[in-house]
């Protein structure tokens, strides 16, 4: 089932929600760093992330350095963001709170 990219009204007002998320609008993607006390905190996030998008089939770019994450979530197949990218946001949010 090839899913369907989100309005981008529909889009900005998920955005509303998801504190700290932005649009990028030339790759029609969700964007976020997060920073985190240390590494070790850093990579627990991406641990718990990471665990979460394998469950899901639905994987984040990132990078990450030190005890910064920058998280890039759009659905390839889809061509732009997808209710799929508003969930890992979603879940992305709890495990920063529960690894701070």
């Amino acid at each position: 089932m090839k899913l369907k990219p989100l309005d981008l009204e529909l889009v900005g007002e998920q955005l509303k929600t998801l504190a700290g998320w932005r649009l990028d609008a030339e790759r029609v993607a969700l964007r976020r760093d997060f920073r985190f006390a240390d590494f070790n905190q850093a990579f627990a996030f991406m641990t718990r992330v990471a665990l979460y998008a394998e469950r899901f089939d639905h994987h984040p770019e990132w990078f990450n350095v030190y005890n910064r994450v920058e998280v890039t979530l759009t659905t390839h197949d889809a061509g732009g963001v997808t209710q799929r990218d508003i969930d890992l946001a979603r879940f992305a949010d709890a495990a920063a709170h529960t690894t701070a």
